[in-house]
């Protein structure tokens, strides 16, 4: 274990973004870092300030918020939550003891979750999907896969689902980076029974702050998440700026275009200090190598915080959010 892992070993998951900690760990002021260890969108929805009335009024589920997730999803059903993570956290909690298995590598907080509440969870491969899902309860796909990018037909996604919801089984689809890549989503089939899809606004939109996510499912499966979570789980704020997000479809155009462009332009800037990535979305390429951990350790030396991972050892990059960012990268690497 090095350094910085030990640092981040303190009985929660390590995850991206943890900017204060390496300014700590590696002796470098705060503003002088460049950060590509999230995987969101550093050019991000131009944030409007909500109105003043927002912030003494109580959450109201009859604002438009529901009517424009709903179209921008392209579903009928939805609930808004506070981020996906909440729901990450609340779904185990609606099923007796079950077999889940979970996309690996993956998104950690997935198997984490289910753990907590008592179900057996196995990490499986894309090849072996196939071959487990006849003693599978639940099965949790990551798409576009984080770190892999690996990405699934929805011809091939509908299949699994309607064998798991032949014994009342469950399809999860977490599409927390799917947004550049619209065609790829199966939010539009989560009418059916049994399958669950997770949104965000926090990746594409770059409001991971706000904290606003969409479970998209029946109605019986949303009333009773709802139950659970509660009233007022997304404020006041946050609903009204998701609102104007979610509306603003010039905006969006212009962003998944950036967004391919600028993960085509990283992949190459890898590939060419000879860091091929082995996957990747429109938000981060994935790189691994048996050195990861020397080459995140000589970036972050330079004030460069990329996502490491052990298991297997590779790199997350995340996007450049400026034209002077992406030359400190390119001669970061060239150091190297």
């Amino acid at each position: 274990m090095n350094a910085w892992q030990q640092l981040n070993h303190h009985g929660s998951l390590h995850h991206g973004g943890r900017l204060r900690a390496a300014a700590t760990r590696f002796a470098i002021p705060l503003e002088n870092w460049l950060d590509l260890s999230t995987g969101i969108n550093a050019n991000g929805w131009p944030v409007r300030t909500p109105p003043a009335s927002s912030w003494v009024r109580l959450p109201e589920e009859e604002d438009e918020l529901n009517t424009v997730a709903n179209r921008y999803y392209g579903t009928e059903f939805l609930l808004p939550v506070a981020g996906s993570q909440a729901a990450i956290q609340a779904l185990p909690q609606l099923r007796a003891p079950s077999h889940v298995s979970v996309l690996s590598p993956g998104y950690a907080e997935h198997v984490h979750a289910w753990k907590h509440n008592h179900h057996t969870v196995s990490a499986v491969t894309p090849e072996q999907i196939d071959i487990v899902l006849p003693n599978t309860d639940v099965l949790i796909i990551i798409h576009p896969n984080n770190p892999t990018g690996e990405v699934f037909s929805i011809t091939q996604l509908l299949n699994w689902h309607a064998q798991l919801a032949l014994r009342g089984g469950w399809l999860i689809v977490d599409e927390a980076f799917i947004d550049a890549t619209p065609a790829l989503s199966i939010a539009s089939h989560t009418a059916k029974p049994g399958l669950i899809v997770l949104r965000s606004l926090g990746k594409f939109f770059g409001l991971a702050g706000a904290r606003v996510g969409f479970v998209c499912a029946q109605p019986q499966l949303l009333m009773t998440l709802n139950n659970l979570l509660g009233p007022w789980t997304v404020s006041t704020p946050a609903r009204w700026m998701a609102i104007q997000a979610l509306q603003d479809k010039n905006w969006q155009e212009k962003a998944r275009q950036r967004l391919l462009q600028d993960s085509q332009r990283l992949h190459s800037l890898l590939s060419q200090h000879h860091f091929p990535p082995h996957g990747g979305s429109a938000f981060f390429q994935w790189v691994c190598s048996a050195k990861a951990s020397d080459v995140f350790e000589k970036l972050a030396a330079q004030g460069i915080l990329t996502r490491l991972f052990s298991e297997p050892s590779s790199l997350r990059f995340g996007l450049p959010a400026t034209e002077a960012d992406w030359q400190r990268l390119d001669k970061a690497l060239a150091q190297i």
